[in-house]
């Protein structure tokens, strides 16, 4: 794939990874085919949906299952989000989670 199409990519898709993966995302870009590398990079989760998603529904845990986490989304369902607690801490590390999980799911992927 060409430079410039793999940096539209990471210019649409880099926010939904950590900045220190950014590099080894790009070299593996540049590997692949243009339209599958974007279809690749369309299926992560987007960080803001998740913290959106986790400020108004995650005390049902909602905003784990969407980033996959289904075992910590049924203890939160359970516990409805810990009593209040853990759905508050989970404001201000969903969207970490949600950047970690998509790089990990890229690096299985390629």
């Amino acid at each position: 794939m060409e430079k410039n199409q793999v940096s539209q990519l990471i210019a649409l898709y880099g926010g939904r990874f950590p900045e220190y993966a950014l590099r080894d995302i790009y070299t593996q870009l540049e590997n692949m085919d243009f339209s599958e590398a974007s279809i690749r990079m369309a299926q992560t989760k987007d960080p803001i949906v998740a913290l959106l998603i986790s400020i108004f529904l995650g005390q049902f845990g909602i905003d784990r299952f969407y980033i996959g986490d289904t075992t910590m989304g049924v203890l939160k369902l359970i516990t409805c989000g810990g009593c209040g607690i853990w759905t508050i801490i989970d404001w201000f590390l969903i969207m970490g989670d949600t950047k970690t999980k998509n790089y990990n799911k890229i690096n299985e992927i390629f």
